[in-house]
């Protein structure tokens, strides 16, 4: 009863403050600008669009850029569906999915994981360890 009790309350906690929002970058039909400035970054729809998308496109003058927001479901199955146009050359068509905040954007290293989210880990185990604790002491 104890770990029912203990886990429940700690899946709340770990859920709290958590929306199910991404960024991504948006743009339509950008020729040689990969669109990934701050101007760009839109809040996509949240609990739809989980996914940011990118489309490169590789035509007779330049390459040009699409990224917007996705739907998992609606990326996946553009870019599987476009896998074999995407050779690097002349019309070539690459789709990608991504589900990071503004993953759409240019390659960076890989991210250290900051403080605050350093910080929030450690409070949330010490509110589930009181927690447990309360449970206890009230004979849960």
């Amino acid at each position: 009863m104890h770990l029912l009790v203990f886990a429940t309350l700690f899946g709340l906690f770990l859920d709290a403050g958590d929306a199910l929002q991404i960024q991504c970058y948006q743009c339509e039909e950008m020729k040689h600008n990969d669109c990934s400035t701050p101007e760009y970054i839109v809040n996509c729809t949240v609990n739809v669009q989980d996914m940011c998308q990118k489309e490169v496109l590789v035509k007779s003058d330049g390459i040009h850029y699409r990224k917007s927001c996705a739907s998992s479901g609606a990326c996946l199955i553009a870019s599987s569906g476009y896998q074999q146009f995407c050779t690097g050359r002349l019309n070539s068509v690459c789709i990608t999915c991504c589900n990071t905040p503004l993953c759409n954007g240019p390659k960076r290293k890989r991210p250290v994981p900051s403080a605050a989210t350093s910080n929030r880990r450690a409070l949330l185990f010490l509110i589930a360890l009181m927690l447990l604790h309360l449970t206890s002491c009230l004979g849960f």
